[in-house]
């Protein structure tokens, strides 16, 4: 005997088009003055990371991971979460840090190398800065637990890179997410380049989003340019996440290196990179809004200075930080072992670190 036992598919989202077009059928229900919101939160971002790169190449900031490109992928998830929502990041979700309120002095204080710089991530319900590929996909999948645990109405978002998906943390934490039916949004910035390999490399699996299917939970697959897409999606993921997980794959382009100790000239086509420059996804919200009399190039203009301001002096606070080395010992276990207080005591006592 033979037959069928099970078959599938991917539903692709976009609600607004390269042009600024809107797919009224598939538009949220939310008032253009949170799209405003959406476009200045993505205009922040863009203004941040230039500075940030610009202050790496300066010698001022250590190595860093830009975002230009893909700041729809996460601004719109950003807007989407709830306060008690929890973010299980990367390493580079700086927007989504920065629209959920972590201040601007400790990101640049992170970015000059200070561990002191990721305190106030608890504050914001966010886990530090992760840059071993793929391990913060169970740490998302054990806070979602406890969420599940404890009964709280939350969920975790955890992001992962395309590359991140060849990783088998990725996959055990779908399964565990999956058998236990945990509230846990895992988003795939499908951004086609895992430093210098690229999305073909990854897998032969025609879609991402598809890796839901073979842990047993939905998946769905977004222009990951299109800020409403993704809104929608991790909206919707949130609210049946007392349901289970949502595998969302956003679909976007890295513009810059993927780090600055990378050269992305040496193995991708400028070809394909100016491909992508026409999805832009500040454009087409820029596109949208003004053909509504809702942004102009003034405003753009004044916005943009308004930034600049206020990056600048968070900068400049950040340079004045002096740290303190006590973190060290303090910070690396929930209760000190006698051990480490002993070395603790004898830094102190012999000023090793002045």
């Amino acid at each position: 005997m033979k037959k069928q036992v099970y078959s599938c598919g991917i539903d692709y989202l976009q609600v607004m088009d390269e042009d600024g077009g809107i797919d009224l059928q598939l538009m949220p229900s939310i008032p253009d003055s949170k799209i405003v919101e959406m476009y200045k939160w993505m205009l922040f971002t863009r203004n941040l990371d230039a500075k940030t790169l610009s202050l790496q190449r300066q010698g001022r900031a250590v190595t860093y991971a830009p975002l230009v490109g893909e700041e729809a992928s996460q601004i719109g998830v950003a807007l989407a979460m709830r306060k008690d929502d929890v973010l299980a990041p990367s390493f580079r979700q700086h927007g989504i840090h920065i629209a959920r309120g972590q201040p601007l002095d400790d990101y640049f204080i992170y970015w000059k190398g200070y561990e002191d710089g990721s305190k106030s991530a608890r504050s914001i319900n966010a886990l530090a800065v992760c840059v071993p590929v793929g391990t913060q996909v169970p740490h998302g999948a054990g806070v979602a637990f406890a969420q599940r645990y404890m009964g709280k109405d939350a969920a975790t978002v955890a992001y992962v890179g395309d590359g991140g998906t060849s990783e088998g943390d990725f996959h055990e934490a779908l399964n565990f997410a999956g058998v236990y039916k945990l509230p846990l949004i895992v988003v795939i910035e499908n951004n086609q380049w895992a430093i210098s390999v690229p999305r073909k490399g990854q897998t032969a699996a025609e879609t991402l989003a598809q890796k839901a299917v073979a842990a047993g939970i939905r998946g769905v697959q977004v222009d990951g340019n299109d800020v409403l897409a993704v809104y929608k999606a991790a909206a919707d993921a949130l609210a049946s996440a007392k349901d289970g997980p949502t595998l969302i794959e956003c679909v976007t382009y890295r513009m810059g290196m993927h780090t600055t100790a990378d050269d992305p000239t040496k193995y991708r086509a400028e070809e394909e990179v100016n491909a992508w420059k026409a999805r832009d996804p500040l454009r087409r919200v820029n596109l949208y809004l003004t053909s509504k009399g809702l942004w102009s190039s003034q405003l753009e203009q004044e916005t943009t200075e308004q930034h600049q301001r206020q990056i600048d002096e968070a900068v400049e606070r950040a340079e004045q930080f002096k740290p303190d080395p006590r973190g060290m010992f303090e910070t690396l276990y929930s209760f000190m072992p006698d051990a480490l207080k002993e070395e603790e005591d004898n830094a102190v006592s012999n000023n090793f670190w002045m």
